[in-house]
């Protein structure tokens, strides 16, 4: 059986980490070199960097903190914000990073994922889904430019195009969860990993560690990543990690 993974997150914006609710109200967590040596020295299976104003901003990735990270870690290591291009591909996967996270690229240019993972490898290819319920719809609706903006794709259908487009892995976000540390949006994840085959990371609400054994027995997930929880010091990856291996759930542990 595969092993679940616990992943940090750093939300990086003007050089430093952040961290709000449902996409608002940011407030400095710290320096994203230092907090990624320290996740990494504490048991952290992954990370991911989001360059989260880099789209917004028409802007590219900052490679040079990208680079600096990267130095700085031993584990695997998504970069996404600011990535438009094949090219913005190579020189974010050259700058350090494992696997490249696209999500308003992705949308705008489905087949920028094709290509990137014909080019690249399916593995290095994830497509971030910010998901926000649509009352109207009756299911989850996707949202580009750092949640800022509306699409006219359902979730659902947007995860298995994706699928089909060469995307090696889902960083699924609920906005309506994000930040309110009250859970993991269950049936968002549920219906996801229901939809396709390839791994599901869920993401957004997560303010315990029983909010991380709920997502892993309810769902399918195969990681379940938070930011604030981990950046403010309430809870750490050793001590979800503990209660996940006490619970039965199968996680890579470091003695």
């Amino acid at each position: 059986m595969l092993t679940k993974r616990i992943i940090p997150c750093l939300d990086v914006k003007d050089g430093r980490v952040v961290k709000g609710v449902s996409f608002l109200n940011l407030r400095d967590a710290g320096d994203p070199v230092e907090l990624a040596s320290f996740y990494d020295q504490h048991g952290a299976d992954e990370l991911v960097f989001l360059d989260i104003s880099a789209s917004v901003e028409g802007r590219k990735t900052m490679l040079e903190i990208v680079r600096k990270t990267a130095e700085t870690i031993t584990i695997p290591f998504t970069v996404g914000g600011g990535i438009n291009s094949t090219e913005d591909i190579k020189k974010v996967l050259r700058s350090g990073a494992d696997k490249v996270s696209l999500n308003t690229a992705a949308v705008l240019d489905p087949y920028l994922v094709n290509k990137g993972a014909e080019i690249f490898g399916n593995q290095c290819m994830v497509v971030a889904i910010d998901a926000k319920f649509n009352g109207e719809w009756g299911t989850w609706q996707v949202f580009t430019h750092g949640g800022s903006k509306p699409t006219n794709l359902p979730v659902i259908e947007w995860a298995q195009k994706v699928e089909e487009l060469g995307a090696g892995e889902i960083l699924l976000t609920s906005m309506d969860c994000d930040g309110h540390k009250e859970g993991f949006d269950l049936n968002l994840t549920k219906e996801v990993c229901r939809s396709v085959s390839i791994p599901v990371i869920a993401s957004g609400g997560a303010g315990k560690k029983e909010d991380f054994w709920q997502v892993f027995d309810k769902t399918d997930a195969d990681a379940a990543l938070a930011a604030s929880i981990f950046h403010y010091k309430e809870t750490s990856v050793p001590e979800i990690k503990s209660f996940l291996k006490d619970k039965g759930v199968p996680i890579r542990w470091l003695d």
